[in-house]
């Protein structure tokens, strides 16, 4: 039996329910919290409810924007020929950062994940479809390197191919098992670079 308050023990539980997040460290970060001068608590609680408030995904790209379309899709310096296609937000931010891509994004929402329950229609696939007109050239397929992102990978070139838009993926300079958000940039821009037709 623990000797510590009730809405410790509960701050401590809704750390530890963080992605990454341990109950040693929901602990420590519970802890740091109540040292904090309660002006800085009650500033980060309204950037949490701020951001469920405000964040909403856009209509063309499902990629997360607090306006719709979001900033990316509504940029008229973006090449409209290229979409790339990535898992999650984050996945744009990774890529955002090599300053390597100029073309706009489609944000699947996952991966495919048959023992997870997540089949095509949990993901954002019926959108990409309606995304392809004459002016889209090129779907670059950006998954994560793992058994979940080679079949979506497949799945969507399967889908895509059909409908005469040339299909590449990005090449395999990343690590098999990561993911795209925690590559460096030099990696990321690399495998845009290196992308292959399939």
């Amino acid at each position: 039996m623990l000797y510590t308050s009730e809405a410790l023990q509960q701050l401590i539980e809704e750390f530890s329910r963080l992605p990454g997040i341990g109950r040693k460290s929901a602990q420590r970060i519970a802890l740091f919290v109540l040292k904090q001068p309660r002006e800085e608590i009650v500033r980060m609680a309204k950037a949490l409810v701020n951001v469920k408030d405000r964040i909403r995904y856009c209509s063309v790209c499902c990629n997360i924007t607090e306006q719709d379309p979001c900033a990316i899709c509504a940029s008229p310096k973006r090449d409209r020929t290229i979409i790339c296609v990535v898992e999650e937000p984050n996945d744009v931010i990774a890529l955002e950062k090599t300053n390597e891509f100029r073309g706009l994004y489609h944000v699947l929402g996952g991966s495919l994940s048959p023992l997870d329950g997540i089949g095509p229609e949990e993901l954002k696939v019926k959108e990409l479809l309606v995304r392809m007109n004459a002016e889209v050239a090129e779907v670059i397929l950006a998954m994560n390197p793992n058994v979940e992102g080679e079949a979506t990978t497949i799945y969507l070139t399967r889908l895509l191919k059909p409908l005469g838009v040339g299909v590449s993926r990005i090449a395999r300079g990343l690590p098999v098992g990561g993911d795209l958000e925690f590559a460096d940039e030099a990696t990321l821009g690399r495998a845009l670079e290196g992308r292959i037709t399939l």
